[in-house]
């Protein structure tokens, strides 16, 4: 099918926004775990990932196929996965580490480490350049209560956790304001806390990131179609790690386009705004296009 025609006979090419957010972690389990890292996130309108530059819109052309892939929030401790737009990837959150070494997974953001009693302290994993940040350290204690670092969030490294005290929370997310209002995506999972110690979990991070678990109290799952890392687990009857958040594309373009959600998406599109529609692809794989 050929698109609009200009007079050069090529078709008129116009520009996507973008926000795409990974799937998140999933926090440490099955005791003292680190919160979950959050998906990866780009995007072209605000702010963008990892503290960097602002991404540049895509130039497409109508009636062509666009690949888009909405990335899955991993399971306790595994890394969720990507989510694609075009040519644009955004790396899955690391899963959370735990207790007996088990290290945390680098991804978009990277997930927290989990709490130990022998040394060295088990250091957080590290992001993905301008998509996220790093997770936070476990504690190091030779007491009875270990603590789980926070998962790393799109805008905030998680946060330590303190030895026998408290759960690393987890890392803050990026605001932006491609929907037409400003709405927080990709935060951390809260690292554990094993239920004594005095100042408990870690919350998660803001922006969908889940608060960690104690001996009690399950870890939190992140928040769906924000990218958030779960929070990690603690120990006892209740421990368990969260679930990380599922991602999300949400694409900006010119009113004058009307676009069309293959089969395989789950997604809607917004009235015109400000001289843009708005489409939010929440789930599955397929292709868009636009006429």
């Amino acid at each position: 099918m050929l698109g609009i025609m200009s007079s050069g006979g090529y078709p008129r090419t116009f520009a996507v926004d973008y926000l795409v957010v990974a799937g998140g972690g999933g926090g440490g389990q099955p005791a003292f775990g680190g919160g979950g890292g959050a998906g990866g996130l780009r995007c072209t309108v605000t702010a963008t990932g990892g503290g960097g530059t602002l991404e540049s819109a895509l130039t497409l052309a109508p009636a062509t196929n666009y690949t888009v892939t909405i990335g899955a929030g991993g399971a306790q401790s595994t890394q969720g996965t990507n989510s694609v737009f075009s040519t644009i990837t955004s790396t899955a959150g690391g899963g959370g580490g735990y207790y007996l070494n088990v290290s945390p997974d680098t991804g978009g953001s990277g997930g927290g480490g989990g709490g130990n009693d022998t040394a060295p302290t088990r250091a957080g994993a590290a992001g993905t350049a301008n998509q996220g940040f790093a997770g936070g350290n476990g504690g190091q204690t030779t007491g009875v209560a270990y603590t789980g670092g926070g998962g790393g969030g799109a805008a905030a490294v998680g946060v330590n956790a303190v030895g026998d005290v408290s759960g690393g929370a987890g890392g803050a997310g990026v605001s932006t304001s491609i929907t037409g209002s400003s709405v927080q995506y990709g935060g951390g999972g809260g690292g554990s806390d094993q239920g004594s110690a005095p100042s408990g979990p870690g919350a998660g991070g803001a922006g969908g990131g889940g608060g960690g678990g104690d001996g009690t109290t399950p870890g939190v799952a992140g928040t769906a179609n924000k990218g958030g890392g779960g929070g990690g687990a603690g120990n006892g009857a209740g421990a368990a790690g969260g679930a990380g958040g599922s991602g999300v594309v949400i694409l900006r373009y010119p009113d004058t386009k009307t676009i069309t959600i293959g089969a395989g998406l789950t997604g809607t599109t917004s009235s015109p705004s400000g001289g843009y529609k708005r489409t939010t692809l929440t789930a599955g794989t397929g292709n868009v296009s636009w006429s």
